[in-house]
């Protein structure tokens, strides 16, 4: 590996705090410091020194912070446009700067495992999510050991590393009580782990998880006489900065806080929920016109954004029949509650930071959206289970046993594993085109992101627009540090980094961007970024239809329709330039090609091997 230049542009960035005391190394972990003792043959003869670390950071090193939410589009939060109010997420915007052009991938794991290691997703091994990963090197489900993570380094260099809530980068066959404990989050770095290990989880009744023993969950939290998995990471968080301001009060930490939610199942306490009463009942068609105008009135897309349109294959508001209507409005009405509640415990977290004084030297990432909202839901359900597994089921076979159960108010409870309409999802991606787990459109990797840290960052309400990704934060983090990218960690040879810091954003709204390129497929629903160029094809699947798509098994990349946008002056995707510029996009389906063989994201579509189109005895 070449000698860093990160340490010039630090130094330029924020005065050589970091870059003139700091010791970076580009192999760890660093050597044993020896003794500065030396024995005799007795005590007497003996000399006695205490051997002292030396200091690998510099004096002043940033605590940091970065919480991810789960499964929400770019139009849903208030902070930037939506109708789900997030006052932490405000907090941090008007403390700090935004992003109104960052990306991820459009699925949990491969954005986890891209944004912990700052690689793309499937040259981690993670173009699919961790339960479905099959043998193709870029779908194992494994982050190797030559992608060591941001925790992992940080560590050796001194920090106190945790993470809490969703995990999600461990291969299925690898997450029983007998390990291997290679992959869980300890295995990556993390000295301290509480959470749950599968993609989704109960939030009144999760399987958790505590470093590497399964644990019974408390049976209260938040201070409440009854449980939810929100509170209780945010409690068990709140513990460990407590503990970690007692027993290591020198060190700073690194915290990963990733909530369950907004993921299905939607469950929330009921008064969140019923906060919302009343507020969709127009549907989704009219929410999306109504965040499209605050958007632009706010300033967070450009004047000449164009509103995209409603897919053919998804249902008009209107064209939902009246009797289901009440069954609609309400899962969205829990889905707000439920997004609101996770924003309001990350506040909890963030609040103890700044009781205990720590708040003005916290680096903070908070980022709304690990892909874009869920169309997963299909039609509507009481049972996501159903619906994620492309069960076809009628509106009546859902409101028959809810009745049962006690009506619309029972939803988002213990007794239903609700989730909305996909309609909703589409809503939130405003003013984008698709949702989670299509790539080819922002709709399903455009992700809000705020970022503060009060002592080195002024506060500045022009949204940053520079192209930028997931795996750009931890060369980020590692520029504002000082740190040399490691060549060698623990004897295994690293892979570069496919990121990018975005540090030089921080001082200058409008600094030119650096980020030049950028690879994207889930599933075959693919694209590519280049200076200011996007080329994607839609691939064989739309995740709000149910059941196996028509014709997945004679389907080819090779056939599927490109589409081009000149993203700089068409923000939304909204005006395709194929036709008109066939070599152009000639052009950027050979760069795909080839981001897709450095990045071992082949065969196309290999991540559909144990999902919808392949399975192994058919090999």
């Amino acid at each position: 590996m070449k000698p860093s230049k990160l340490l010039p542009t630090i130094s330029l960035l924020l005065g050589g705090l970091f870059a003139s005391t700091g010791v970076a190394q580009e192999i760890l972990p660093f050597p044993p410091v020896p003794s500065g003792s030396q024995a005799g043959v007795t005590i007497e003869s003996s000399t006695y020194k205490k051997r002292v670390e030396p200091r690998r950071l510099a004096e002043g090193a940033p605590n940091i912070l970065v919480i991810l939410i789960d499964d929400v589009g770019p139009g849903t939060s208030s902070t930037y446009g939506g109708e789900i109010e997030t006052p932490n997420l405000d907090r941090i915007a008007r403390a700090g700067i935004s992003y109104n052009r960052f990306h991820s991938t459009a699925m949990c794991s491969p954005t986890r495992a891209a944004l912990l290691t700052g690689r793309n997703h499937t040259r981690v091994g993670n173009g699919q999510i961790a339960a479905l990963a099959n043998d193709f090197d870029g779908f194992s489900g494994i982050i190797p050991k030559s992608s060591t993570t941001m925790a992992e380094v940080l560590k050796d260099y001194g920090y106190n590393t945790s993470a809490f809530g969703k995990w999600h980068n461990t291969p299925e066959e690898q997450i029983t009580s007998k390990g291997p404990f290679d992959y869980w989050p300890t295995g990556y770095g993390f000295e301290y782990f509480y959470g749950f290990l599968a993609g989704e989880a109960s939030q009144y009744e999760p399987t958790m998880v505590r470093n590497t023993s399964y644990v019974e969950r408390p049976h209260t939290s938040g201070g409440h006489n009854y449980y939810h998995l929100s509170e209780d990471i945010a409690d068990d968080a709140i513990h460990w900065l407590r503990e970690q301001k007692a027993y290591a009060p020198d060190k700073p930490f690194f915290m990963y806080w990733a909530p369950g939610a907004s993921h299905g199942p939607h469950q929330v306490p009921k008064e969140w929920a019923d906060k919302y009463k009343g507020k969709f009942d127009d549907g989704w068609d009219t929410y999306r016109e109504r965040a499209f105008a605050r958007q632009k009135a706010m300033g967070w897309i450009p004047q000449n954004t164009q509103l995209t349109p409603r897919p053919a294959s998804m249902a008009a508001w209107d064209s939902i029949p009246e009797n289901e209507k009440p069954f609609q409005r309400r899962l969205m009405e829990v889905f707000a509650g439920f997004t609101e509640h996770a924003d309001y415990h990350a506040g909890r977290v963030i609040a103890e930071i700044e009781k205990q004084g720590k708040l003005d030297n916290t680096l903070i990432f908070y980022i709304w959206g690990d892909n874009g909202s869920s169309s997963e839901g299909l039609y509507g359900t009481i049972s996501e289970q159903l619906a994620q597994n492309g069960i076809q089921t009628k509106i009546s076979q859902h409101l028959a046993p809810l009745a049962d159960l006690g009506g619309l108010d029972v939803l988002g409870g213990a007794k239903t594993d609700n989730m909305y309409h996909a309609g909703w999802a589409w809503a939130g991606s405003t003013p984008y085109q698709g949702t989670k787990l299509q790539s080819a459109y922002f709709g399903g990797t455009r992700q809000p992101m705020a970022i503060s840290w009060p002592k080195r960052i002024k506060p500045d309400a022009e949204p940053r627009a520079q192209f930028h990704h997931v795996n750009d934060i931890v060369p980020t983090v590692y520029e504002i540090l000082g740190i040399q990218p490691p060549s060698v960690v623990n004897g295994v040879e690293q892979d570069p980094f496919d990121g990018i810091s975005m540090a030089y954003t921080f001082g200058d709204a409008k600094a030119k961007g650096q980020k030049s390129t950028q690879f994207f497929d889930i599933m075959a629903s693919r694209g590519v970024y280049q200076n200011g160029w996007f080329a994607s094809a839609r691939g064989p699947r739309e995740p709000w239809v149910g059941g196996i798509p028509p014709g997945i098994r004679e389907w080819s990349p090779l056939t599927d329709t490109w589409e081009l946008y000149y993203i700089d002056e068409d923000w939304s995707q909204a005006n395709n330039l194929a036709v008109t510029k066939p070599k152009k996009l000639e052009e950027m389906k050979s760069l795909f090609l080839t981001e897709s063989a450095k990045n071992k994201n082949l065969p196309i579509g290999g991540g559909l091997w144990s999902t919808v189109l392949y399975h192994p005895e058919d090999a």
